[in-house]
C-alpha cells in the first residue's frame, strides 16, 4: 500500500466517523419541500431544570427563599428590571465578581423580538426523560437513562423526509456523561444511524484529551506512527465508554468527511478548538450553516439541588450565552434574518424546597411535583409576530414536545411527520397554538 493512501485511509478523516462521532451519507430518499417557514432552526435546551418562579415570573429570591426580593436575571431574553439588592448571580469569579452582574449585550430583548409562551407544560420531569422527549416529539415511560431514544428523532425526520445532509443536522451537547452522546438518533428500525445528526461535546473532543489524540494526527505511518494510532484508538473507547458498546460503522461522504476533517485542523493547527457549547455552536454554524442546531445549554443549572447561588448564575449565565448566539445568528450571511429560534427548559423544578442549604443559607430544589411541569418557550424568528406573550398560569398553552412538530413544520414537512404516528397525541406546531 502506497504511503499516501495509507494516510488517507487511517488518518483523521478515516477516524472521524468517531470523532465526531457521525458524519453520514448524504443522498437525498425525497425531495426537498418548498412550503418550509424558515430556511434555519437553533433549538436551544435551556436545560438543568429552571423553575418559572425564577425565570418568567422573575421572582428571583422572593417565594424561593423568603427574602422579598424580586427582579429579572434573564434580561436579555425577558422584558423586566433586574433585583435591586443582594446581587449574587454575577458572573464566574474568575471573570466577574458574583456580585456584578453580566452586561446586557441586545439592544432588544429576545420577548420583544419574537413570542413568548410562557406557560408551556413539561412532559417529563427528568432531565434524560425531558430532552429525549424534546427530541422525539413524544415521552415514553419505558424509556431509560443510557438508552438511545426509542422513537425517531427530529434529525432523523428531516434527514429521512425532507432530504437533509448529514451536515446539516447538528447537535452540540455540554459533555459525554449519562447519555447526551446517545441523542443523536434512535433505536427505531426504520430510521437509526444512517439519518442520525452529527454530535459534538466541544469540551472533549477540543478539550486536552481530544487535542492530545488529534493535534498531531495529520499524517501516519504504518511503522513510524504506531503508536499514536493506538493512541487515538484508546482515546475513541474511553470517549463513548458511556455508549456502552461499539460504535456502528457509519458511512461517510467525501465531502463532508473532507470538510469537518478541515474544520477540526483548523483548530488544532491554532493549540486547540472551542471547548464552550457556546464557542463550538457559532463555529459549526458559521463553517456550515446547518438547517437544524440542538445547543444543549445545560452544565450548571442542575446544581440548584445543593446550591441555589450557582443556580441562579447559570440561569443568568446561559441567558448571556443565548444572547451571543441570536447575535452570531445575525452575522452569518445565509442564516441572518431566516433562522428560527426556540428555547425552552426540558423541565422545570419543585415549588418548595428541600433541607440543602448552600452558602448564603438558601434552600436548593429538586424536580418531582406539579411546579416541575412548568415552562416556557421563547421563540424568535420567520413567522412569530414580535412582542407577543402566550399563555398564563391559569391558561398554558403549549407542550414541551411541540419542539418536534414546530421544527418539522418550519421544514415543510409536518404532516409528514404526523403521520408516521409516533408523535405525543397533543402535540402541535407552535405555529398552530
Amino acid at each position: 500500500m502506497k504511503r499516501r493512501e495509507f494516510i488517507r485511509k487511517t488518518g483523521l478523516a478515516a477516524t472521524a466517523t468517531t470523532i465526531l462521532p457521525y458524519i453520514l451519507p448524504s443522498g437525498r430518499l425525497f425531495a426537498q419541500q418548498k412550503s418550509g417557514k424558515a430556511d434555519h432552526v437553533v433549538l436551544v435546551i435551556f436545560g438543568g431544570g429552571v423553575r418559572q418562579q425564577e425565570s418568567v415570573l422573575q421572582r428571583y429570591l422572593d417565594d424561593s427563599q423568603g427574602e422579598g426580593i424580586a427582579g429579572n436575571i434573564m434580561y436579555n431574553m425577558l422584558e423586566g428590571e433586574p433585583p435591586s439588592e443582594k446581587i449574587v448571580y454575577g458572573g464566574s469569579t474568575t471573570v466577574l465578581p458574583n456580585d456584578t452582574p453580566i452586561p446586557k449585550i441586545l439592544d432588544e430583548t429576545l420577548q420583544k423580538q419574537g413570542t413568548l409562551f410562557q406557560e408551556v407544560r413539561s412532559t417529563n420531569p427528568g432531565h434524560y426523560g425531558g430532552l429525549v422527549s424534546m427530541l422525539q416529539g413524544n415521552s415514553l415511560t419505558t424509556q431509560g437513562l443510557r438508552q438511545k431514544p426509542l422513537l425517531p428523532t427530529i434529525f432523523e425526520y428531516l434527514r429521512k423526509h425532507a432530504g437533509f445532509n448529514a451536515t446539516d443536522t447538528w447537535f452540540i451537547g455540554h459533555t459525554i456523561r449519562n447519555s447526551v452522546p446517545l441523542l443523536n438518533y434512535s433505536l427505531h428500525p426504520d430510521y437509526g444511524p444512517k439519518y442520525g445528526a452529527n454530535f459534538f461535546a466541544p469540551g472533549t473532543t477540543f478539550g486536552a484529551e481530544g487535542t492530545e489524540a488529534y493535534a498531531n494526527a495529520k499524517t501516519y505511518h504504518p511503522e513510524e506512527e504506531l503508536p499514536h494510532i493506538y493512541g487515538i484508538k484508546n482515546f475513541l473507547d474511553n470517549y463513548y465508554t458511556n455508549i456502552g458498546g461499539a460504535l456502528l460503522n457509519l458511512n461517510n461522504s467525501a465531502d463532508e468527511k473532507i470538510a469537518i476533517k478541515s474544520f477540526m485542523e483548523s483548530f488544532y493547527d491554532t493549540g486547540g478548538g472551542p471547548t464552550s457549547v457556546l464557542g463550538c455552536a457559532t463555529q459549526v454554524m458559521s463553517q456550515f450553516k446547518p438547517k437544524l442546531t440542538v445547543v444543549d445549554f445545560s452544565a450548571g443549572v442542575d446544581g440548584c439541588h445543593g446550591n441555589f447561588t450557582g443556580y441562579l448564575q447559570a440561569i443568568h449565565s446561559a441567558d448571556n450565552q443565548i444572547a451571543q448566539l441570536w447575535q452570531t445568528i445575525q452575522s452569518i450571511p445565509g442564516m441572518a434574518g431566516n433562522t428560527l429560534m426556540m428555547c425552552t427548559p426540558e423541565c422545570g423544578r419543585n415549588l418548595e424546597p428541600n433541607p440543602i442549604k448552600d452558602q448564603n443559607d438558601w434552600y436548593g430544589f429538586d424536580h418531582s411535583d406539579a411546579n416541575t411541569s412548568r415552562v416556557f418557550n421563547m421563540v424568535v424568528g420567520p413567522g412569530f409576530t414580535p412582542n407577543t406573550i402566550v399563555g398564563s398560569e391559569n391558561n398554558p398553552v403549549g407542550l414541551s414536545v411541540d419542539t418536534v412538530p414546530t421544527i418539522a413544520d418550519a421544514f415543510g414537512i409536518k404532516e409528514t411527520v404526523y403521520n408516521q404516528g409516533y408523535l405525543n397525541a397533543s402535540a402541535r406546531s407552535l405555529y398552530d397554538r
